[in-house]
């Protein structure tokens, strides 16, 4: 899926957990961060056009090890140790890429280096992608409007 997606997918989510949130701002930092990481593998993301970054993906594929759960677990287990506290948004971010992208045509691969691989039906910018944006664009000005201005439409 097209970052633009996962951003707004991610943010659907931080908004039906903000409640939960100690600090607000933090949670969505985090959460919105972790959703553009796996895709630091290829240069056309946001992340992976940085120069310190372009070396990385001579030795990986894209949707290969950094669209795991081996690399989320991997992540999950450091925070654990030194940041615990953002386990939470960081999860939830990374997540949701790994669940959007799962249902594209390219699928991942959730148990890199094993063949197994989960796809969908979805073509990344295709039409179903941009009803989905489109869905989740409405969603959030929705949530928007009903948990910061408590207006119900």
């Amino acid at each position: 899926m097209l970052i633009r997606t996962h951003l707004l997918i991610t943010l659907f989510f931080v908004f039906l957990f903000f409640e939960l949130a100690e600090n607000k701002f933090i949670f969505l930092s985090v959460a919105l961060i972790a959703t553009l990481i796996p895709d630091i593998d290829t240069k056309f993301s946001k992340l992976g056009k940085k120069k310190v970054l372009r070396p990385l993906q001579f030795f990986v594929s894209h949707r290969g090890f950094f669209h795991s759960f081996v690399f989320l677990g991997l992540i999950i287990l450091l925070f654990s140790l030194f940041l615990p506290n953002l386990i939470i948004p960081f999860l939830l971010g990374f997540g949701l890429h790994l669940l959007a992208d799962s249902l594209t045509i390219r699928g991942i691969q959730p148990f890199y280096p094993f063949k197994l691989r989960l796809r969908g039906i979805i073509k990344t910018g295709g039409r179903i992608e941009t009803v989905i944006f489109v869905l989740f664009l409405i969603g959030n000005l929705y949530l928007i409007f009903v948990k910061f201005f408590n207006i119900y439409l």
